[in-house]
């Protein structure tokens, strides 16, 4: 006899312990891409030595990182937002709660694991 067990959405809820470790996981993730945003703008500089232009590559890739950094950023901020709301663990689809597994490994998603997946196959 197979044991089928459901989930049931009271098992998936945040405690506020759970909150409050990824809301400190959400600060650092900030503080991290802020300060990567300020080295991505800083032009590496030595005093005596004539500034060289960077290679279009190199400022290609440095645009990229950029863009990057600012997303996760912004991602970071919205989740911020929606802990401070109480709206924090609710996928923007479904409205069915994130799995804890899912908000440890990326505390911004916006998707559950089920909806992630069918966005990211319509593309």
């Amino acid at each position: 006899m197979v044991n089928h067990q459901t989930i049931d959405d009271r098992d998936r809820r945040l405690s506020p312990e759970d909150l409050a470790a990824l809301r400190d996981d959400l600060h650092e993730q900030r503080l991290f891409r802020e300060e990567q945003l300020r080295q991505i703008a800083d032009v590496p500089s030595r005093t005596g030595e004539p500034v060289q232009r960077p290679s279009a590559a190199r400022t290609e890739v440095r645009a990229e990182l950029a863009a990057c950094a600012r997303m996760v950023l912004a991602d970071v901020e919205a989740a911020l937002e929606r802990m401070d709301e109480g709206r924090y663990g609710l996928c923007h689809l479904c409205r069915r709660p994130i799995d804890r597994e899912r908000l440890a490994i990326v505390p911004q998603a916006r998707y559950c694991g089920r909806c992630r997946q069918v966005r990211e196959a319509g593309r």
